[in-house]
C-alpha cells in the first residue's frame, strides 16, 4: 500500500462519513419521540469503522466508470446493513458485547430495546437510499435490490449468523466453518463488489465471474483475519473485546487450524483475490491494494 492508495482511501472515507451523516434522519424534522431513536442510528453509523464495503463498492465501480452519484447512495446503503449487523450482533441474546469501534455498543449506550429499534430502523434506511441511486433501468434497479436483500438475509448474513449461534461449543470441519462465515461475513463483501460493478456500464458475464471469485477470496481472508486478530491483539488496539471467541467457545480458523496456517491460509486467499484481477490491468489497482488492506491490517 502506497501514500496514492491512502489518500484515496481518506477520500473515499470522507465522501461516505458526510453522506451517510446526509441520509440518516437528524430529528429536528421529527417528533421528540423519535429523536433518541434517530440519535442511536447515527450513533451506531458515524465516526467509526474502516469502510471496507464502501471502499470496495467505489473501486469496483471504477471498474466500468461508475458516476460517483450513484456509488455513492449504494456504498451508504451496504454500510447501513453492516450496521445494523453490528448492533443486532452486539446485543445480549447474540454475542453479547459491550464495546464496538472504541466506545460502548449501542444496547449498553440506548438500551436493548432501542438497539434493536435502530438495527431495523437501519435496515430499511438502507434500502431506501438504495432506492434513491436509480438509473432509469428498472430491471437493473431490481436487480441491485435483490442482491443487497440476499447478501442480508437468510441467504447471506443472518444464515450465517445463525449457523454461527447454534455452533457454539461444537466442533465444526473446515468446510462447515468456511460455509459459515461465507455467509455471515463474505455476502455482505461480495454485495458490495457486485454492486459498485453494476452501477456504471454493463460488465461482461467474465467481468462479472471474476470479480466474484475475487470477492468470495477476499471475504473469507476478512473472517480469517478477524480470527487471527481476536488472539494476538488486545481489546484497546482492536476497539472491541478481544479474546471472546475462544471465552465463547467460539469454532475459528485459529481454533481450527492453529495460528501459523491460519496466517497461511490468509495469504492464499489474498493472491487468489490478486489473481482473480488480472483481466482489468492497472484499472483494478484500487481492488488490489484493498485485498491487501484487508489481509494486512491490524484491527
Amino acid at each position: 500500500m502506497n501514500d496514492r492508495f491512502n489518500q484515496w482511501v481518506k477520500t473515499i472515507q470522507s465522501d461516505i462519513e458526510q453522506a451517510l451523516s446526509d441520509y440518516l434522519p437528524d430529528g429536528k424534522s421529527q417528533p421528540k419521540q423519535l429523536r433518541q431513536l434517530n440519535q442511536a442510528m447515527r450513533y451506531a453509523v458515524l465516526n467509526g469503522g474502516k469502510r471496507i464495503r464502501p471502499l470496495l463498492v467505489y473501486a469496483a465501480g471504477q471498474l466500468f466508470d461508475a458516476p460517483a452519484t450513484i456509488l455513492r447512495p449504494v456504498a451508504c446503503a451496504v454500510e447501513m446493513i453492516h450496521a445494523y449487523s453490528l448492533v443486532h450482533d452486539d446485543m445480549p441474546c447474540m454475542d453479547n458485547d459491550v464495546l464496538r469501534r472504541g466506545k460502548p455498543t449501542v444496547h449498553i449506550q440506548f438500551g436493548e430495546a432501542m438497539a434493536l429499534l435502530t438495527g431495523d430502523a437501519l435496515q430499511a434506511q438502507a434500502f431506501s437510499v438504495l432506492a434513491s441511486a436509480g438509473n432509469g433501468d428498472t430491471a437493473l434497479n431490481v436487480a441491485r435490490t435483490r442482491i443487497l436483500a440476499e447478501a442480508a438475509g437468510s441467504s447471506g448474513m443472518c444464515g450465517g449468523q445463525a449457523i454461527d449461534l447454534t455452533s457454539i461449543g461444537k466442533p465444526l470441519s473446515y468446510n462447515e466453518l468456511e460455509q459459515m462465515d461465507r455467509l455471515k461475513t463474505g455476502a455482505l463483501l461480495k454485495a458490495a463488489v457486485l454492486l459498485g460493478a453494476l452501477s456504471g456500464n454493463t460488465p461482461a458475464p467474465e467481468a462479472l465471474d471474476a470479480l466474484e471469485t475475487f470477492a468470495n477470496a477476499i471475504g473469507l481472508a476478512y473472517q480469517v483475519v478477524d480470527d487471527i486478530l481476536d488472539v494476538t491483539e488486545d481489546t484497546a488496539g482492536l476497539g472491541k473485546t478481544a479474546g471472546k471467541d475462544a471465552r465463547d467457545d467460539k469454532p475459528t480458523y485459529v481454533s481450527l487450524l492453529g495460528l501459523q496456517e491460519s496466517r497461511k491460509l490468509a495469504e492464499t486467499l489474498c493472491q487468489q483475490a490478486h489473481d482473480a484481477l488480472g483481466q482489468f490491468g492497472q484499472k483494478a489497482q484500487w481492488l488490489h491494494d484493498i485485498a491487501n488492506l484487508v489481509v494486512y491490517r491490524k484491527k
